[in-house]
């Protein structure tokens, strides 16, 4: 990649960021979701042609949107990922949320939060935030320092997600979580290092956040102190530990899993469940 791409890549964008959007899928869930304003759409003249990339094109133009064909030379140099996949989108920038909101039930569910504390490394918040909407998670929180942000590489990750999931942005986590613990989320922590597994989670079905530390050096102690329970995903192998956003997945899911659980149980009819 070239130099001059690779630093414009890597430079933080203001706010949550996300106006730039590469990926045939994050490009097309843009399209889909029609919540946010749509500049233009590029795309490689010499693309080979896809369903996805012609129901791109279809859905720009049922939004009006501007659609340019042009050649693989300038798309690679407008692109600010090492494979955008032909299509590259200009979009008005992501709108956090305020916090607060994060804390109602959403679809008649509980509030499931998703909160990072030190990842930095926007491929893995972009499986994160993905992995977080298909599991069924409500919001995200992501934090002005010490985090990555919604930079073209997050949101190729997240393949459309941060179309779905509302997310808040915060100055520091420590306060962030107390503020949420005081609205009635439990706060449950992962970290590599803590002593109970998470088998041990009891509040699954309860609103909660779920806080994901960084990768090596897990939560930070201010973090930790605002965490009501410090879990970790047992390893039984000779790896010592998962990548942040594979322990995210374990961890949604086996929270989702309680909820459906939990929600089963109370529709079952007296005398027993199915």
């Amino acid at each position: 990649m070239p130099q001059a791409q690779t630093a414009r890549q890597q430079a933080r964008p203001r706010g949550l960021g996300g106006d730039h959007v590469e990926g045939r899928q994050a490009v097309r869930e843009l399209l889909r979701a029609g919540k946010r304003r749509v500049h233009e759409v590029l795309i490689c003249e010499d693309a080979q042609s896809a369903a996805t990339l012609a129901e791109i094109v279809d859905l720009a133009g049922d939004r009006r949107v501007p659609v340019r064909e042009i050649t693989r030379r300038k798309l690679d140099e407008a692109a600010l990922t090492a494979a955008p996949q032909g299509v590259i989108a200009k979009a008005a920038a992501v709108t956090p949320v305020p916090l607060e909101d994060l804390a109602k039930p959403a679809r008649g569910t509980p509030p499931l939060v998703v909160a990072t504390d030190g990842v930095t490394d926007p491929g893995n918040l972009g499986a994160i935030l993905r992995t977080a909407e298909a599991a069924g998670a409500t919001g995200a929180v992501l934090t002005s320092h010490r985090s990555a942000s919604l930079t073209p590489a997050t949101v190729k990750a997240a393949a459309g997600a941060i179309e779905y999931l509302p997310i808040a942005h915060v100055g520091g986590l420590p306060a962030a979580l107390a503020q949420l613990r005081e609205l009635g989320l439990w706060a449950v922590g992962l970290d590599g290092n803590a002593s109970d597994g998470l088998d041990e989670l009891r509040v699954g079905d309860q609103p909660m956040v779920l806080v994901l530390g960084a990768e090596g050096c897990g939560l930070s102690p201010l973090v930790e102190r605002r965490c009501d329970h410090v879990l970790s995903i047992p390893v039984m192998g000779r790896i010592d530990s998962l990548n942040v956003a594979a322990a995210a997945a374990v961890a949604l899911y086996d929270i989702a899993r309680a909820r459906r659980r939990s929600g089963s149980e109370r529709t079952a009819p007296a005398g027993g469940t199915h």
